[in-house]
Parts: structure tokens; C-alpha cells; sequence
């Protein structure tokens, strides 16, 4: 009888390892690539004038980093410096990124620009929220009245970010097997002491 008790003990324990194995979640690397050619910058952040874009990269994934290789065009009086662009979830108040990819760029006309940032290493990547979105709000630091005061002319924004995979229906089959084993052994150790 001891003999049964502990195979039931090692099933439940085994089915309990698989179990958690299946659940865990395995974090996926993605990038999403933009193109932002002939975008306008027209007015300060939350300006209703402003270009919005918005991508479903996956319920609560996590951004990482950016790169960029762009042409900025600022019409005069603006500056390459006031063009920016953010980063967020679905709700623009909350967590998110401001890029500005012409920063020290204090003149009008026309400028390249091209890097990369790893967001984790200076503490600025950030987690959409359970509706999958990533906002991206193309605007300026200062309004010239001009409309619009600069244009993405051309280029390409590469983002990074990280999804964690959704257990699929087979691993909540094998997660309630797991918990049945794991009462039973518990319930007959019960009445045994």
C-alpha cells in the first residue's frame, strides 16, 4: 500500500512539473517595423491635429528598444529639435516613451538621423496594457503656427519589444489534471496520519 501511495505522490508531483513547465511563460522577441515617411509634425503632444498610429503588438508585451534611420524636414521658424514622437499603451497618460530624434538640432531644414536605444539599460522600456496597443503620437515640442512645422520625410523606425506567450487550451487541460492528482495524494496523506 505504501508502494501505491508513493507512486501516486511521484505522478502527482511529475504531472505538477509538467504542469508548470506548460504554463510558464516564454517570453518572444519581435520587432515592428514603421515606415513614418510623409508624416506631418503639426502641434504640441494631445493636440487633436496631431497623426496617431496605433499597432496591437500583443496583451501586456513589453518595449525594449528603438532604432531609427530618418530624413526630418523643419519649415522655418521650427527646429529638427521640436520634432518628437511618442511612445505609449492605448492610454497616452500612462507609461511610454518621448523620442526626439533630432535633439540638439536647434535649426530649420532638412537633417538625417539614424541610431539605436536600448530602453532597458536606461530604465525608459515600459509594458502596454491587456488591450495589446502601442500608441505612437507624431507631434512637437513647441507650435510655430505653421501648418504643419516639420515633416518625417522619409525613414524607418524598428521597435523592440517582447510578448509572452498565452497557454493554449491542452496546457489548462493538463494544469486541472495536475491539481486533481495534487488534492488526491493531500487527501489520502489526510486519513493515513
Amino acid at each position: 500500500m505504501k508502494t501505491l501511495v508513493n507512486s501516486r505522490f511521484s505522478a502527482a508531483l511529475g504531472g505538477l512539473t509538467l504542469l508548470l513547465a506548460a504554463a510558464s511563460t516564454n517570453v518572444q522577441a519581435a520587432s515592428l517595423l514603421i515606415d513614418v515617411s510623409g508624416i506631418a509634425s503639426r502641434d504640441l503632444l494631445g493636440s487633436g491635429a496631431n497623426t496617431v498610429l496605433s499597432f496591437n503588438i500583443g496583451a501586456g508585451s513589453h518595449v525594449t528598444g528603438l532604432s531609427w534611420d530618418l530624413t526630418l524636414q523643419a519649415t522655418n521658424p521650427s527646429w529638427l529639435s521640436e520634432m518628437q514622437l511618442s511612445f505609449s499603451g492605448s492610454d497616452a497618460t500612462g507609461p511610454g516613451v518621448l523620442f526626439t530624434p533630432g535633439l540638439g538640432s536647434d535649426q530649420s531644414g532638412t537633417a538625417q538621423f539614424s541610431g539605436q536605444s536600448d530602453w532597458r539599460v536606461q530604465g525608459l522600456d515600459f509594458s502596454v496594457g491587456a488591450d495589446g496597443v502601442l500608441r505612437l503620437e507624431f507631434s512637437e515640442a513647441a507650435s510655430d503656427g505653421l501648418a504643419p512645422d516639420g515633416l518625417w520625410k522619409s525613414g524607418r523606425l524598428s521597435l523592440d519589444y517582447a510578448t509572452a506567450a498565452v497557454p493554449e487550451p491542452a496546457s489548462y487541460g493538463l494544469m486541472g489534471l495536475g491539481l486533481v492528482l495534487l488534492l488526491g495524494t493531500q487527501k489520502r496523506r489526510a486519513s493515513k496520519g
